[in-house]
């Protein structure tokens, strides 16, 4: 089958990390896949895995931006020239583009729902989601039958995988050679590997880190990434005179490299579709601190597998980060348990299988 991945941009995310996981798990079963995006800093990944690129610019959060409209044609093109049979959106833009395309081509077309969308009008009336969409957790499942009237004989509840095999517990030359490498030694690393937006809750992670680093002298935040809300979170670092304990830093390698190098990963989000950086660093062996929101309590057995902390809590989240900087037996131990709950609940095998079947459900 020749597919077509449709998603906003290749930067370090979760749905570029989802993108990579399906598009390898496909392509090892003879498929064919393409994708257009505005680019970003995982295009390599992508091209090394076999994934034809076609660069567009989709950076508009209008589904009425020109950008969409004036790509139209040439991509009806580029669908008939390499014969592309199955269409797959990701985001609110390309799902507008994806059921366009499938109008003027009639090619089959699906979307993964990764999360939560206002149910404005617009959205209702001309829904977009596709002959299929892909729910990433119980709760978009939900959120797409009650906000959108979704049919529920349409939805595929399809929870994410990832590459085990990558995401794998890191050995300590290999955690030294990548701290080096960014100049750190043996500090406490606190991180996220997030886009700087409001949802991801970066902000409230810097209003926790006063108490933090203050009982923690060698306690740093590691912000990884880009987007609209960096000079927003720089001011609060400013403000509360962090700028020697919390650090920005572009995706300079692999997610698995930089995700190598913490003790404790936070993800402090206001919502979430289901969490894939949560599940990365899981795989990895890593302690996560995550609030209650969305599809994460399905992913975090507090006290188990990590620590759960109510969402717009800084207070809460400093406590829990404040209690694993403190106790390195039980970082280590949710950190273990972690990896084996990881290696038995996100098998990227039984994504990919599950989605080829989603495909297979539409006639075409």
């Amino acid at each position: 089958m020749n597919i077509l991945f449709l998603t906003t941009h290749l930067n370090a995310g979760g749905i570029s990390s989802y993108l990579l996981t399906l598009s390898k798990g496909l392509i090892r079963r003879g498929h064919e896949v393409h994708l257009v995006s505005a680019g970003g800093d995982q295009e390599d990944s992508f091209r090394s895995a076999g994934v034809r690129l076609m660069t567009v610019d989709l950076r508009t959060k209008s589904e009425l931006s020109p950008k969409i409209y004036l790509n139209l044609f040439r991509l009806k093109k580029y669908i008939f020239h390499n014969r592309i049979e199955m269409i797959h959106a990701n985001t609110r833009i390309t799902q507008v583009m994806g059921r366009l395309l499938q109008k003027l081509t009639g090619a089959a077309y699906v979307s993964t729902c990764h999360g939560f969308f206002r149910p404005r009008l617009f959205r209702k009336m001309f829904g977009a989601w596709g002959e299929r969409v892909i729910a990433v957790s119980p709760p978009v499942k939900e959120h797409l039958l009650k906000d959108f009237s979704v049919d529920e004989n349409r939805i595929c509840l399809i929870e994410n995988g990832i590459d085990l095999e990558q995401f794998t517990p890191a050995e300590s030359v290999r955690k030294r050679k990548i701290r080096k490498q960014l100049g750190y030694t043996n500090e406490i690393l606190i991180g996220i590997i997030a886009r700087f937006s409001g949802v991801k809750g970066q902000d409230i992670l810097i209003q926790a880190m006063p108490s933090v680093v203050k009982k923690f002298p060698d306690a740093h935040l590691l912000l990884i990434g880009h987007g609209k809300e960096e000079n927003n979170l720089k001011q609060w670092v400013e403000r509360l005179s962090l700028k020697d304990r919390v650090h920005f830093h572009p995706v300079i390698a692999k997610t698995a490299d930089m995700l190598a190098m913490l003790d404790i990963v936070a993800c402090p989000s206001r919502n979430e579709g289901l969490g894939l950086s949560i599940m990365e660093a899981q795989a990895m062996g890593l302690p996560v601190v995550a609030t209650r929101v969305g599809g994460i309590p399905g992913l975090v057995q507090n006290g188990e597998t990590g620590l759960l902390v109510d969402p717009e809590d800084s207070s809460s989240l400093s406590a829990a980060l404040m209690r694993l900087c403190g106790d390195p037996d039980l970082r280590m131990r949710l950190g273990h348990y972690a990896r084996q709950w990881a290696s038995a609940n996100y098998s990227s095998e039984r994504m990919t299988e599950r989605t080829l079947e989603c495909y297979h459900s539409i006639k075409f």
